[in-house]
């Protein structure tokens, strides 16, 4: 099929789980590729977006300044924006800083902690380092998204059955129990 539409997929703050559930969809993964182009993705590890896609996939929510650019971009550049997962759709573990002020997070990670070695008493200021945020905000909170698909990961099925409904121009209506975890 010439002129596929093109799948991009991208890992903020979290742990990558989501896309292992990519991965998960096994032998399905041919079908996929039948029906899209990978764009940037640590999946083919190309590092940016080489044109429009159809569909952005964003795993993680926002901790730091490089965050909310990289979402920014997909945002201008997918027709279709996905938060997948418990941490772009609401913060998930890394948000669990935002309970704490950032100062105290940053002692505690680089001079007081209890296997911290940091003789200099300084913190990390690189300016190769990203800045963090106050807090870690969910994906919906910096950009539009245009569906969420919750889990700690989603399933494989979850992200196959919204991925081909997208792509083939059908509604997505997930039955509860891909997206039910209790």
């Amino acid at each position: 099929m010439a002129n596929k539409p093109k799948l991009a997929t991208v890992s903020l703050a979290g742990c990558f789980g989501c896309h292992m559930s990519v991965l998960d969809i096994d032998e399905r993964i041919l079908k996929l590729i039948e029906l899209i182009e990978f764009d940037r993705s640590p999946i083919n590890d190309i590092k940016e977006i080489k044109g429009r896609c159809a569909v952005g996939i964003v795993e993680g929510g926002c901790c730091n300044e490089e965050n909310v650019h990289v979402l920014k971009h997909f945002r201008e550049h997918c027709d279709v924006l996905i938060s997948t997962g418990d941490c772009a759709t609401m913060g998930g573990i890394p948000a669990l800083r935002n309970t704490i002020p950032l100062r105290e997070c940053l002692d505690e990670a680089y001079l007081k902690g209890p296997t911290v070695y940091n003789p200099r008493g300084k913190l990390p200021n690189d300016p190769e380092i990203p800045l963090l945020l106050d807090k870690v905000y969910p994906c919906h909170e910096v950009v539009k998204m245009d569906y969420h698909l919750p889990g700690c990961p989603p399933s494989a099925d979850t992200l196959w059955q919204a991925l081909v409904a997208l792509l083939t121009g059908k509604p997505v209506a997930l039955p509860y129990e891909l997206i039910k975890y209790d």
